[in-house]
């Protein structure tokens, strides 16, 4: 537990220090008293003021928001089916977002509505994505089965994509390159007080998820010892799969499928932690992705311009590896 509460505050310590450099470094570098005074608001409103208000701490909160949520929807899902390889996506909740944004996009139907563009796509992947989640939950109820549910949710996400691929074909240039750039994932979409939009459902979603701990620790050593412990299982299950649900949905609404993060971050945190128990590995995960991610913007911006799921991708890819080599296997307890 000890080791644990040390690694999380490591973790919450180096991002806030990648979150500092975040907001120094970029097209323009912004020298950190400058940073200091736009924040605290003793530099006079100018180019400086404007990039780190504005731009930068923005895109920063963004980023720690995305990654923690992700990161934690990642470890539920992976406790949930038992799976080392879930992360967020794996219902098909993430693919139901795209296939919003596509029709939405590849239809024309975000020119004619009366809404900003960006507000539009936006709406369109939280409700691909509700209507997945709401599939997801009646098939839940009436299959009972995780395995099952799992099989459901992979071949709900590949119906997605087929009709997207089909949209795609018949689509405009134009229309064909804004999906292409919303699938590329960012997290420097947002301004303002749309912040909001992602930081209220994205706390609520971790709050859920800290508070499934319990719970989730007993499913670890399967249903009937967890039926034994008191743990109504069919619940348990149904509310973990609303919070992944909420914060994926969520997070690739405003900032895309970002790739990778659930699925690598919680089995970095547990490389670390060395421990399977969720009232350790849920915090650190939290930290650590939301720590990860903000490195990851860093990069994206050091680089100019490179795409953002290219650089989670990198990351990563080596950590899936590693889990399918069986490196995992020794940290498990």
């Amino acid at each position: 537990m000890r080791n644990g509460i040390l690694w999380s505050m490591v973790f919450a310590i180096a991002g806030v220090l990648l979150a500092a450099l975040g907001l120094c470094i970029g097209s323009v570098h912004v020298p950190f008293s400058e940073v200091w005074g736009a924040l605290s608001g003793s530099l006079p409103d100018g180019t400086s003021a404007i990039i780190v208000r504005q731009v930068r701490l923005p895109q920063v909160i963004t980023a720690a928001l995305a990654g923690s949520g992700l990161a934690a929807a990642g470890l539920i899902m992976q406790t949930i089916f038992r799976n080392p390889l879930a992360g967020p996506g794996v219902l098909g909740i993430t693919s139901g977002a795209g296939l919003g944004v596509a029709v939405a996009t590849l239809t024309g139907a975000a020119t004619f509505l009366p809404l900003p563009k960006d507000v539009t796509l936006v709406a369109a992947a939280l409700a691909g994505a509700a209507g997945v989640l709401l599939l997801i939950v009646l098939a839940d109820r009436r299959i009972g089965d995780g395995l099952t549910l799992l099989i459901v949710g992979l071949m709900t996400g590949y119906l997605c994509s087929a009709v997207v691929s089909v949209l795609q074909s018949s689509s405009t240039a134009q229309a064909l390159k804004d999906q292409v750039m919303w699938g590329m994932g960012t997290f420097g979409a947002l301004r303002g007080d749309r912040i909001l939009g992602l930081g209220v459902p994205v706390l609520l979603g971790t709050g859920a998820a800290v508070a499934l701990v319990k719970p989730l620790n007993a499913l670890l050593l399967g249903d009937a010892y967890a039926t034994s412990m008191g743990t109504d299982v069919a619940r348990t299950r149904r509310i973990a799969i609303a919070t992944t649900g909420l914060l994926a949905g969520v997070v690739t609404a405003f900032c895309g499928p970002v790739s990778f993060l659930g699925l690598a971050v919680p089995h970095v945190a547990r490389l670390f932690v060395r421990t399977s128990d969720h009232t350790v590995l849920m915090p650190a995960s939290i930290t650590l992705g939301a720590t990860l991610a903000i490195g990851c913007d860093l990069i994206v911006r050091v680089a100019a311009g490179l795409p953002l799921n290219a650089v989670t991708s990198l990351l990563g890819a080596p950590v899936v590896l590693w889990v399918l080599l069986g490196g995992n296997n020794r940290f498990r307890s």
